[in-house]
């Protein structure tokens, strides 16, 4: 892989070229050469993007376009985000196979990193590109251009100086230990030095006593003496401090930087939710027109665009189903330009990539615009193609009075479709199951929109409506107690607008509502970009099944991603237990007084991302804000002052305050950007959490990207506090 290799790219059936791919030194990137010469810095990708590595026609692109070339010589690299696919063909299997094995070898290793070596290799990196001649010495102007790339505008006397002070030899150049002394020296924390002298006292090491009183002060669960000697047998790179079960500076800053010195319960990573509730009972992470890669007008649909949604969690998928040629049912957004796939093919992406990374239930939320034979069609694919993973009658020992629980419907697929009512299963006729249109909700149009639909009437075939067990789609007509008890097993489908009003006219009717049924909330069909909508007011009333467009980045993918980031990340979350009770008082319009203070100092941020990597000159101008999403009562913005030309390690010291009134529906979102004086600032990096999954103390918070991928070794150094009361 260090000497290249030239592997066919795959991009259409005729669109076949041969293109040179060359892992760089760094083992973190891979080069490759551009038909059309850009910027050096845009012929790389990274290791870190990388989602998945699959061997032979395992994608949509080499399904289609790659007949030519015999699967043992295909592999496919899937990114994180937007980016699309690289199909490749190799010229021999064996080279495939380097490459497979290979790229999984260093996504394993990249796993495995600690924050410290993943900051080493990253300023090596820098140092080998700052290098202009490649001679292994660093004269003051390679130094600058240095600095420049790692995001510092330092005062130039004072980097001579810190230059001249490493430069033993006098000879102005800075080689081997002397460049370890200026990075060295350029890395310095001394906030962390600071809190570590606190605590260690006049002989700067830690003994386990020591590090014990900082963790009982940080509020860790669990401190115990022998908790303490375990971190520093487990972060302390010296190894005679070790022996005397002692920690210095370093293995302090490697604890710090570490998962367990993280701001994200390490605890709440893993599986450790009560999953024996019925599913109403939770959040389940949900998407919509999840065939789109693009926009809703005009954009291409795609298989790969549910693999992408299965790899960030989503457990309700859309299928939107219209006739297709040939007899066969076709998905995408009906009287648009964008592409079409077929049916039998999303089913099949269904059966393959569900449960890669969860093993909960998978909701396939059907719209339907198929007339009865093509209907009949795509509940025989169903069938066949997902066989006894589709779930098509009621567990056995099932109360019919209550849905079941994720853990009792482990691997298996439902279908959310209309059901056939009993009385009128014989001649079959009853609407079509597409979801209310937004012009319904005007109420000029409304009655005659209803007519138009109850005069184009469709049937409804008993095939697919048997496959409607436990997610049967009703329209949601009131709220009002009803003489007959509601059924678990009914879904609505409401669009943000409808969904919005509920919240605002009947807030705890609806709150109760949602403790026994499914509630799908879906955008409004106006936003033609595929814009979202904020999932945050609609779980305040327990609505499960949130949609969002989880092709287009914003902050509303980022409190998904922040709300599922939790158990497992296994796309179901339990609500709280004032959503839960059936006969709960609480209204997120009305939440009562505070109950909780959140007090965030926000210290330092290390290695922010440079933004305008073609700009030598151009640094970032860092501020970092807090946001508070909840109840809306909850929610609030604060943000510190900017520090001007510094994303390497700027300091603030500035603390941000928050009265919550229902902290158990609280995120927490922390946002970098750079900013502007004469227009928005741009993003930088951010991080979304639970408030019940922050932990107190010294935190480090590892920034992610726009798209969700890791901006390492980015951090934010923050204290935080939480006053419940």
């Amino acid at each position: 892989m260090l000497r290249g290799s030239r592997l066919c790219k795959i991009r259409s059936r005729t669109w076949h070229k041969e293109r040179l791919y060359r892992l760089q030194e760094d083992g973190l990137s891979v080069w490759f050469q551009r038909r059309i010469p850009r910027a050096p810095s845009q012929h790389i990708f990274f290791v870190q993007h990388i989602e998945a590595v699959r061997e032979g026609h395992q994608s949509e692109g080499l399904r289609r376009f790659g007949g030519a070339f015999p699967p043992a010589r295909c592999l496919t690299i899937a990114f994180k985000g937007r980016r699309k696919n690289l199909d490749l063909a190799a010229a021999t299997p064996e080279e495939a196979q380097r490459w497979v094995r290979g790229l999984a070898k260093l996504r394993a290793r990249l796993d495995a990193m600690s924050q410290r070596e993943r900051l080493d290799h990253w300023i090596h990196s820098y140092l080998h590109r700052a290098d202009s001649n490649q001679d292994s010495k660093m004269s003051f102007k390679e130094i600058k251009s240095l600095l420049r790339m790692v995001n510092v505008d330092m005062n130039d006397m004072y980097a001579y100086r810190l230059f001249k002070e490493c430069d033993h030899s006098n000879n102005e150049r800075l080689e081997g230990a002397e460049i370890e002394e200026f990075l060295r020296r350029l890395l310095k924390r001394p906030e962390l030095e600071e809190i570590f002298h606190r605590y260690s006292g006049e002989d700067r090491v830690l003994s386990a006593p020591e590090l014990l009183e900082f963790l009982e002060d940080q509020g860790e669960d669990g401190a115990t003496l022998a908790r303490a000697q375990q971190l520093i047998h487990t972060y302390e790179l010296n190894e005679t401090a070790k022996q005397h079960e002692l920690m210095t500076l370093d293995g302090f800053m490697m604890y710090l930087l570490s998962p367990e010195g993280a701001a994200l319960d390490p605890a709440h990573t893993c599986v450790f939710q009560d999953m024996d509730q019925p599913l109403s009972h939770y959040f389940i992470s949900s998407s919509h027109n999840t065939y789109l890669t693009d926009s809703q007008i005009g954009g291409p649909s795609s298989t790969e665009a549910y693999v992408r949604a299965f790899a960030q969690g989503c457990r309700c998928v859309e299928l939107d189903c219209w006739e297709g040629p040939g007899g066969e049912p076709v998905i995408y957004h009906g009287h648009t330009l964008t592409s079409k796939i077929l049916f039998r093919d999303v089913v099949q992406a269904v059966r393959d990539h569900a449960f890669t990374l969860s093993p909960y239930p998978v909701i396939l939320s059907l719209e339907n615009h198929c007339g009865l034979e093509q209907q009949a069609v795509m509940a025989r694919h169903l069938r066949t193609i997902l066989g006894d993973v589709l779930v098509t009658q009621a567990l056995d020992s099932q109360n019919p009075e209550e849905l079941p629980s994720p853990e009792q419907l482990k691997g298996r697929v439902l279908v959310k479709g209309k059901k056939l009512p009993v009385a009128r299963s014989e001649d079959g006729r009853i609407l079509s199951d597409q979801e209310e249109e937004d012009e319904e909700e005007e109420e000029a149009e409304a009655t005659e929109q209803r007519r138009r639909l109850i005069s184009q009437a469709k049937q409804i075939s008993p095939e697919l409506s048997a496959l409607a067990v436990y997610c049967c789609a009703t329209r949601l007509r009131t709220l009002r107690p009803n003489p007959v008890p509601p059924q678990p097993c009914q879904v609505s489908s409401l669009s943000e607008r409808k969904a919005k009003k509920l919240i605002r006219e009947a807030g705890n009717s609806f709150v109760r509502h949602n403790t026994r049924q499914l509630t799908r909330v879906y955008p409004l069909g106006l936003r033609m970009n595929s814009a979202n909508y904020s999932p945050q007011e609609m779980w305040n009333s327990g609505c499960q099944l949130v949609a969002l467009n989880f092709q287009t980045p914003g902050y509303e993918m980022d409190l998904n991603a922040g709300r599922f980031l939790i158990n497992g990340q296994c796309g179901y979350i339990l609500k709280p237990a004032c959503l839960r009770q059936p006969d709960t008082t609480f209204d997120p319009e009305c939440p009562g007084p505070p109950r909780t203070t959140l007090t965030i100092q926000v210290l330092t941020a290390q290695q922010l991302p440079k933004l305008n990597t073609e700009k030598p000159n151009s640094i970032v101008d860092p501020l970092v804000r807090v946001e508070i999403h909840g109840v809306p009562a909850d929610c609030a913005r604060k943000e510190t002052n900017y520090v001007l030309n510094n994303g390497f390690n700027p300091r603030w010291g500035q603390t941000l305050q928050f009265q919550l009134r229902a902290p158990e529906l609280v995120l927490v979102r922390f946002v970098v950007e750079d900013y502007d004086t004469t227009s928005p600032n741009d993003f930088v990096g951010q991080f979304t959490l639970p408030l019940n999954s922050l932990k107190q103390g010294y935190r480090h918070i590892h920034l992610l990207s726009k798209d969700g991928a890791s901006l390492s070794p980015a951090t934010l150094f923050v204290h935080i506090r939480i006053q419940r009361f």
